[in-house]
């Protein structure tokens, strides 16, 4: 079946990611709907039409195989739904590697299912401080910006450190030889000098294109192309949220509505840092009206009566009315635990523990890994779009056949994403 009037559909290499692209296409006044797995077609009829249709994976964290395993069944829905653009969604980092989590890995196995030879990718994200300047990509850190490589976390992250800056090189190591690029300069022209110069581009056959945005300015144009070309065959581009802020920009949708109130919680929140990140970790200690409970990572992906211990301590202390902060790290340290995917698993499982035993009305999970596996232990199976806590973090309500899930606010949050603030807002709202 097709999905009538779609326009987009994306697959999330993590949960965070996947439900800060949602939030962008609902922002730009796209009919959205985030699927937590491969939608069944009965599924696609209660979602009825939609605009951008987004499925959150997990793929961010797998080997080649895995991914393949994991995104061929993606292709081909894709295919079959019919949506000019299918969009490979990656961190605005791009952090990956060619044994885990390679992008080469994932357009090699989803470009087939869109035809079209052009394949862009889109460099920045200007809204989260991600900026792609002659094909090198630069992240803010603090009230720095940092080349990536330099960056003070993406350059020392636990499973993927970014050593590359250049992202066509970063490619290149994951199996796209080929990639030729747009620099930002020649969104000058006019747009039949840059259709000329990319269709130069495409006689030689790359693997891909990698497209510059430096600034919100450069997003229009970059929409352009894409959408372009797209009507003539469908297309696969990859990146971050800005593939789906190019084309709202082309389309002009128009300015974004007003933000969403969040209104402050009535009953108590739980949030699961499973992240290891710094940025987290400040967020841990700002967090002042929460009971906190420490949980140790080693202890709890190998030990099964403490694992259960602590979700019923958690259980217990949400039952009495308490708002609890359940965290693996208070410092940012990752040398408690070499293995983040086990780490991830047994935060899921400790979540859907908790969860049957006090069913909560609003929850947040910090970690792209952590956020994956604890929603996928879940019995879920969409996310829409609720309100806007903070750039590239979304409050989303939950949709589930089971009642006591339906309807649940759930935030999921990168590691790098979130002032100090962030857990204290999801509880108290915004202004």
């Amino acid at each position: 079946m097709s999905v009538s009037g779609l326009k987009i559909a994306y697959y999330g290499d993590d949960f965070t990611g996947a439900t800060d692209t949602l939030a962008t296409a609902a922002r730009a006044g796209l009919r959205s709907l985030l699927f937590l797995g491969l939608p069944t077609d009965a599924q696609l009829e209660r979602a009825g039409p939609l605009d951008c249709l987004g499925i959150a994976g997990a793929a961010r964290a797998m080997s080649p195989d895995e991914m393949r395993a994991e995104l061929e069944p993606v292709g081909r829905l894709f295919a079959r739904l019919g949506a000019p653009v299918m969009h490979y969604k990656t961190c605005s980092t791009f952090d990956s590697a060619p044994q885990v989590g390679s992008i080469g890995a994932a357009i090699r196995i989803l470009q087939p299912h869109a035809g079209n030879a052009f394949v862009p990718i889109v460099g920045g994200q200007p809204n989260l401080r991600r900026y792609c300047v002659f094909g090198n990509l630069f992240a803010g850190a603090g009230p720095a910006v940092h080349r990536l490589d330099r960056h003070p976390t993406m350059s020392r992250h636990p499973v993927t450190p970014m050593h590359e800056a250049d992202l066509r090189r970063h490619l290149a190591a994951q199996g796209l030889a080929q990639v030729a690029g747009i620099a930002y300069p020649d969104y000058e022209q006019d747009d039949a000098a840059l259709d000329t110069q990319l269709d130069a581009l495409m006689a030689a056959k790359p693997d891909a294109v990698l497209l510059d945005v430096a600034h919100a300015g450069h997003l229009a144009t970059v929409g352009r192309l894409v959408w372009q070309r797209a009507q003539q065959q469908t297309l696969l581009a990859a990146g971050p949220s800005s593939v789906v802020q190019a084309l709202a920009a082309h389309w002009q949708a128009g300015d974004e509505p007003a933000a969403p109130h969040v209104a402050a919680a009535t009953s108590p929140v739980l949030v699961l840092a499973g992240s290891l990140s710094p940025v987290t970790a400040r967020q841990v200690q700002a967090a002042s009206a929460y009971r906190q409970v420490a949980l140790a990572p080693a202890r709890l992906t190998g030990d099964a009566d403490y694992a259960q211990h602590m979700a019923a301590q958690i259980a217990t202390l949400l039952a009495e009315g308490r708002h609890v902060l359940a965290c693996t790290s208070a410092d940012g340290a990752s040398a408690a635990i070499t293995d983040g995917r086990a780490l991830a698993h047994a935060c899921g499982d400790l979540l859907a523990r908790v969860l049957k035993a006090v069913p909560l009305r609003r929850l947040g999970i910090a970690g792209g890994d952590t956020s994956s596996h604890a929603v996928q232990a879940l019995d879920a199976w969409g996310l829409s779009y609720a309100a806007q806590l903070a750039p590239g973090v979304a409050l989303c309500r939950l949709h589930s056949d089971d009642a006591a899930l339906d309807g649940m606010e759930i935030m999921l949050k990168g590691g790098q994403m979130g002032g100090e603030d962030l857990f204290d807002t999801l509880l108290h709202g915004t202004n």
